[in-house]
């Protein structure tokens, strides 16, 4: 969080400083490189650096075998962990997207994705949130620490035969469903006082990923997809915590989705406390475990709206609504992750990459990665701690002095919400009363617009820019 107004420069070596690329000469220009993707994010180099000798310096870094993408974002997820071990309450987020490269043919080494009629990469993120405060609501504000964890892979599987495998064959082999809170092994115990809670969708309702949170003490918020069954009752997770009491009711804010406007819907809350009976597995049987599950079933949907019916599994405590209510509200902090990979892939352009092997596209993804997790911790910088003061040198005295002479100096002094509506507005953002906050995508084009600022600051010094 605290790299993410700084000036493209800083923030680069912030983020990419101790970079270990098997020549030290690499380490610098990397900074350099990942400093002009930050002013001016794009999936191409030729998008990114307006000068022939900068471009042809970046390709050069790209295609050297010891430029990975593990080397190039060790160091950022080296000071994510640290500062997670800091103390305080995390959710730590997990989903997986594909980087679609099919009509790129000359891309060699890729995979098959989606229905696997096209060609392209899976990439497994971990989104670390920071939660600041909780609200009155229950509602917990968060800002992102920048990425615990991520891995990419080119799925190169057949498919032929896979749906004859018996299931003591399937889960013998490796799968890709492994990859489910496999960085809370990685990783281990939280320290420093700090709480840890993984959090992921039905996809990540896998036995083991409970287990895996369980022995090494991380909490977790998972979605059920399964009507797993109950180890000294009969019915599933969905029969039991439907029949529980009601404990209240409430309202969430439902974002936008394909073919389906942002909405507010109000829930009915349930809770219960089930041991889940262990699966069989190669080797025996596993051992109960005893979770917690919350049911948020909307009521009174909109005609033609499918209602939702959340049913979370836990070890947070849900006894009381009030806490019913905090587990369902962190977990609709997992859209982040969503609108994470929204900027990876339409924020920075990642999939409109011309490199030409999957070692020079995930060195590039490595950078990319960084910077989307910059592009979306902005919006919650303002909505998250909004009267934070921004010291001049954490944004640079230049950028501070083009927004004072376009806009004048706030009120209060400069905060994190007057820095970022300011630039927002160099985006395009109105700034009218009934505007609301400016979303990532504003705030980029504003800030990409103040970095071209900047740099002829001596020559506009004391005129407008916009």
């Amino acid at each position: 969080m605290a790299t993410t107004l700084m000036s493209p420069m800083d923030w680069a070596a912030a983020e990419f400083g101790g970079a270990e690329l098997g020549d030290q000469r690499r380490c610098p220009r990397l900074v350099r490189v990942a400093a002009k993707f930050a002013q001016n994010p794009h999936g191409t180099v030729s998008g990114s650096f307006k000068r022939w000798s900068e471009a042809k310096a970046a390709y050069r870094l790209l295609e050297q075998p010891d430029v990975t993408y593990e080397g190039v974002i060790a160091q950022h997820m080296k000071r994510v962990r640290e500062d997670c071990r800091q103390g305080g309450e995390y959710l730590l987020v997990e989903d997986t997207t594909s980087l679609d490269f099919t009509s790129h043919l000359a891309a060699q080494d890729m995979g098959r994705i989606g229905d696997d009629g096209g060609r392209g990469l899976y990439v497994h993120s971990t989104l670390a949130l920071k939660i600041e405060r909780w609200n009155q609501g229950q509602e917990p504000q968060v800002t992102i620490e920048g990425l615990l964890d991520q891995r990419w892979w080119a799925r190169t599987m057949p498919t032929i035969g896979i749906g004859k495998e018996t299931k003591r064959k399937r889960l013998s082999r490796r799968r890709e469903s492994q990859r489910w809170a496999a960085v809370v092994e990685q990783i281990g115990p939280p320290q420093g006082g700090a709480t840890w809670t993984f959090m992921a969708d039905r996809e990540s309702d896998i036995y083991e990923t409970f287990e895996r949170c369980q022995k090494n003490r991380w909490h977790f918020i998972i979605r059920a997809n399964q009507p797993r069954a109950l180890a000294e009752e009969g019915g599933s997770v969905f029969e039991v915590v439907a029949k529980s009491p009601e404990l209240g009711r409430f309202f969430v804010d439902l974002r936008a989705r394909p073919g389906q406007a942002a909405r507010r819907a109000q829930v009915v809350v349930r809770t219960c406390t089930v041991r889940l009976r262990g699966p069989w597995r190669p080797g025996g049987w596993l051992d109960p475990l005893t979770v917690n599950v919350v049911e948020a079933r909307e009521i009174d949907a909109p005609q033609g709206v499918e209602p939702i019916r959340w049913v979370l599994l836990t070890d947070w405590p849900v006894g009381k609504f009030e806490q019913a209510m905090r587990v369902i509200k962190a977990y609709t902090r997992r859209w982040l992750i969503e609108e994470y990979h929204k900027a990876l892939k339409t924020g920075t352009g990642i999939e409109d990459s011309q490199l030409t092997t999957a070692q020079r596209i995930t060195a590039l993804l490595g950078i990319l990665a960084v910077v989307s997790v910059r592009l979306v911790n902005m919006k919650l910088l303002a909505t998250t701690l909004p009267d934070e003061p921004i010291a001049p040198d954490e944004i640079g005295p230049e950028g501070l002095a083009i927004l004072q002479a376009e806009y004048g100096r706030p009120a209060g002094g400069w905060t994190n919400a007057s820095v970022l509506v300011s630039i927002a507005r160099l985006g395009g953002f109105l700034a009218r009363k009934g505007d609301g906050s400016p979303g990532w995508i504003t705030i980029w084009r504003g800030l990409r617009q103040l970095m071209w600022c900047i740099q002829g600051y001596d020559l506009a010094q004391g005129t407008k820019c916009g």
